[in-house]
């Protein structure tokens, strides 16, 4: 049944890839609904080949990152992340207060704050790398600011996770001091050995033949993943570090092998989003849902907006990086599930981060969609603007 089932879900995948594809769409809301609608409440649960999903998932967004990664240099990288540290402070600020206030106004307490200034903070990296390859936009001069940002959100989810963590478990704040230093150290160590030990890590994985080479690149990966998440970092910082550490023919090679698995493994992502969500829970919560999720998609706009101008990038490329910043997801449902299972917040928070996520994680890649066609319809407008003004000052002076 694990076969069977697993054979029907990418088959299946396949086919709503290319129906999108036909449209001219982005897959992913295909691939969450296809996720509703044969898990929790769905027409026919996913029993089998659940267990294989859920790893599949998580494997999806450590690829997604890494083949992210691979794109940049350290230098390029870190250039533009202390370039843009005042746009990090303004992402947390803005973007962490719709989901305390809301908390507070249904009066869930301070601990659930916490968890919901998480929750609408960070971006979902898995889904706007996705959209980054979908759409062709990796060589655009506003992506290494979106990259940028995404890197200071998942290195704050490091020093956020083992403190919330430590709350929802009824512990004193300064149990967390451990976990935090911990954490702290791992990525220090992470960003020096992208930084300066980059050639050892090349040398060790260049192999005589792609079959080597894609065991160790992929071996690699998934076990600097492993550690970073065991002591309490985003296993996609660690994907994206091993990524940027590799560069020139080495890391063209390694584009071009991962790339399939990469596929395959960011559509189950979507489909093991899907499959945790009960569509029965939606519904009562989906108001406020919804709410927060205007709110949530005009401050994200704002962020890119301001970074992307910061960075020199024009109007077109400054709404691109709004877009892209808006989807929320792995992070988000993560510390949802953590505050649920500790029973420290209101049993309610839960469908509600749910329905949030899934508004934006569609929501998000649309927008994004449509950026290009409203771009050329403004610039259209203006020309024709332009041309008409042309027109009546000529008919002034002939007048």
């Amino acid at each position: 049944m694990v076969l069977f089932e697993l054979g029907g879900v990418i088959l299946g995948l396949g086919v709503l890839s290319a129906v999108a594809g036909r449209f001219g769409i982005s897959p992913i809301p295909l691939y969450l609904l296809a996720g509703l609608g044969f898990g929790l409440g769905g027409v026919a649960p996913l029993d089998a080949a659940e267990g294989f999903i859920e790893v599949g998932g998580e494997i999806g967004v450590v690829l997604l990152l890494f083949v992210l990664g691979l794109e940049y240099t350290v230098g390029e990288l870190f250039g533009t992340m202390r370039k843009g540290a005042p746009v990090g402070v303004l992402d947390l600020v803005i973007n962490a207060a719709p989901g305390v206030g809301i908390a507070l106004l249904l009066g869930w307490g301070p601990v659930a704050a916490m968890v919901m200034g998480g929750v609408t903070y960070v971006t979902s990296s898995g889904v706007t790398a996705k959209v980054l390859g979908d759409l062709g936009w990796l060589g655009n001069r506003e992506t290494p600011t979106v990259l940028s940002i995404l890197v200071m959100e998942d290195l704050a989810m490091a020093l956020y996770l083992p403190i919330v963590t430590t709350l929802l478990a009824g512990l004193a704040l300064a149990q967390a001091s451990l976990g935090l230093a911990i954490a702290a150290a791992a990525v220090t160590v992470a960003l020096l050995i992208a930084a300066k030990f980059g050639g050892i890590v090349e040398a060790f994985l260049r192999s005589p033949s792609n079959e080597i080479l894609v065991l160790k690149v992929l071996g690699l990966v998934l076990l600097i993943a492993g550690l970073a998440e065991h002591v309490h970092v985003s296993a996609a910082v660690g994907a994206f570090l091993v990524g940027i550490t590799l560069s020139g023919e080495l890391a063209h090679s390694a584009r071009e092998l991962i790339a399939p698995l990469k596929d395959v493994f960011a559509a189950i992502f979507f489909v093991a989003f899907g499959l945790q969500t009960d569509p029965e829970t939606l519904p009562p919560v989906l108001g406020i849902a919804v709410a927060l999720a205007v709110v949530g998609i005009a401050t994200k706009m704002t962020t890119g907006w301001v970074a992307a101008r910061r960075a020199g990038v024009g109007s077109t490329g400054a709404l691109r990086a709004g877009t892209l910043l808006i989807p929320r997801g792995e992070f988000s449902i993560v510390i949802a599930g953590l505050a649920v299972t500790s029973k420290m917040v209101d049993p309610k928070l839960g469908p509600l981060v749910a329905a949030y996520v899934l508004v934006l994680i569609v929501l998000g890649p649309l927008l994004s969609r449509l950026v290009e066609p409203v771009a050329k319809g403004r610039r259209r407008r203006k020309r024709k603007a332009a041309a008409k003004q042309r027109q009546d000052s000529l008919a002034e002076s002939i007048g």
